[in-house]
C-alpha cells in the first residue's frame, strides 16, 4: 500500500505568477478490509448490514468530469493560435492535435494549457479571490488540471482511494468529503501563497486520505489488524505530505485538504457497536446495546466544533485580507524548505 508523488508544480506567468498544480501519483490505501467479527453477523443474517457495499458511481463521474473540463481547457487554450501567433520561436507540442496541441514544455512541463488560459477559466488566484471577490475560485479550480500528467495521476488515486470508500459508505457521506477537502486546500492555501496560480484536485484527494485515517480510528474496536494498518496509513500520509516541501509544491492545499478531511471522517464514517445490530435478536426486557460508543460521540461533537470554526476564521482572515504567515511564521515551511538545492523565495 503506497502513495505516490502528489505535486504541486508551479511554472511562472507573465506576470510572474506560477501554475500550482495539485497532483497525486497515489496507489491508494481502502480502509481496512473486515471488520473482526463477520462470523458473529453470520449467526444472524447480518453480516452485510455491518459493511453495506453500495455501487460506486460518484468518483467515476467526478473523473469523468475532471476529463472533460481537461478537454475543454484545451480546446480553449489553442495553443497554435494564442500562443504560436504571438511568439514564432514558441512551438507547440504535439501538433498533429491541432489546437488540443500543449504548450512548449518550458512553459509546462506537464503536457498541458498555458497558465494564462488557466487562469482565465478559474484557477485559485489570491488577488483574484479577494481584490476581485471571485471566491467562486475556492471551487472551480479543484476541476482544473494543469496537464495530462497531472490529471492521469489524480484521477488513478481517486478511483482507487475514492471507490473504496463509497462502496462501504455511500456517494452522499464520500461526495461531501471530496468537496468540501477540496475547498478546504484552497481556503488555506489561497492564506498563505499569494505569489502563484493554483489548480488540482489534490485537496479533495487528500481529504479522502484524511477521512480514511478518521474512520480507522472511530470505528477502532471492529477492526482486525488495526495495528498495521493505522501504521501503513500513517506512513503514506507523512510520505506524501513531504513531497510537499518541495519547491513549486503547494503544500497548504495538500494540509488544509486532509485536516477537513480528517475532521468529516469522524462526522460522516462512524460505524454502529457490532451488538447493536443483533438488538432485534435480544431477549424482551435486555438491555439494548448503544448504536455509538461515547468517544465517538465525543470525537463527533469535538470535528464538528474544530470544523466550524476552522472554517469560519479560516475564510474571515482571507477576505479581510490577512496574511497567514504573518500569523505563523513556521508554516511557510510546510510548503517549502529552502536548501542549498533550491530556494523558496519565489514560492
Amino acid at each position: 500500500m503506497s502513495v505516490g508523488d502528489d505535486m504541486e508544480n508551479q511554472m511562472p506567468t507573465k506576470h510572474s505568477r506560477g501554475i500550482g498544480s495539485r497532483g497525486g501519483d497515489q496507489d491508494g490505501f481502502g480502509p481496512p478490509t473486515r471488520p473482526v467479527a463477520p462470523l458473529v453477523y453470520a449467526e444472524f443474517g447480518d453480516d452485510d448490514e455491518l459493511s453495506p457495499q453500495w455501487t460506486s458511481w460518484l468518483i467515476p463521474m467526478f473523473v469523468v468530469a475532471n476529463v472533460i473540463v481537461f478537454f475543454v481547457v484545451m480546446f480553449v487554450n489553442n495553443c497554435p493560435k494564442n500562443s504560436e501567433s504571438h511568439d514564432p520561436n514558441h512551438h507547440c507540442v504535439a501538433r498533429f492535435l491541432g489546437r488540443f496541441s500543449f504548450e512548449h514544455l518550458r512553459n509546462n512541463p506537464l503536457f498541458g494549457p498555458s497558465s494564462l488560459t488557466l487562469e482565465k477559466l478559474g484557477s485559485l488566484d489570491w488577488y483574484r479571490v479577494v481584490e476581485k471577490h471571485q471566491a467562486w475560485r475556492l471551487l472551480t479550480c479543484i476541476w482544473l488540471h494543469a496537464g495530462v500528467i497531472h490529471l492521469a495521476t489524480n484521477m488513478l488515486s481517486i478511483v482507487f482511494i475514492g471507490t473504496r470508500l463509497e462502496q462501504q459508505f455511500g456517494f452522499v457521506r464520500i461526495g461531501w468529503i471530496y468537496v468540501m477537502s477540496g475547498m478546504g486546500g484552497s481556503i488555506l492555501s489561497s492564506l498563505f501563497i499569494r505569489k502563484g496560480i493554483s489548480v488540482g484536485a489534490s485537496g479533495a484527494l487528500f481529504g479522502l486520505l484524511g477521512s480514511m485515517l478518521s474512520e480507522l480510528l472511530t470505528n477502532w474496536t471492529i477492526y482486525s489488524n488495526k495495528i498495521a494498518a493505522f501504521l501503513t496509513l500513517l506512513f503514506v500520509i507523512v510520505i506524501n505530505l513531504g513531497i510537499g516541501i518541495l519547491p513549486y509544491v503547494d503544500n497548504f492545499a495538500h494540509v488544509g485538504g486532509f485536516l477537513t478531511g480528517f475532521l468529516l471522517g469522524f462526522l460522516l464514517l462512524a460505524r454502529p457497536q457490532i451488538k447493536w445490530f443483533a438488538r432485534e435478536h435480544m431477549p424482551q426486557g435486555r438491555c439494548v446495546t448503544p448504536k455509538y460508543m461515547p468517544y465517538q460521540y465525543i470525537l463527533w461533537l469535538l470535528s464538528l466544533a474544530l470544523l466550524i470554526v476552522g472554517f469560519v476564521v479560516a475564510l474571515v482572515l482571507l477576505f479581510k485580507g490577512e496574511d497567514g504567515n504573518d500569523h505563523c511564521h513556521w508554516c511557510r515551511y510546510l510548503s517549502c524548505i529552502p536548501t542549498s538545492g533550491w530556494s523558496c523565495d519565489s514560492v
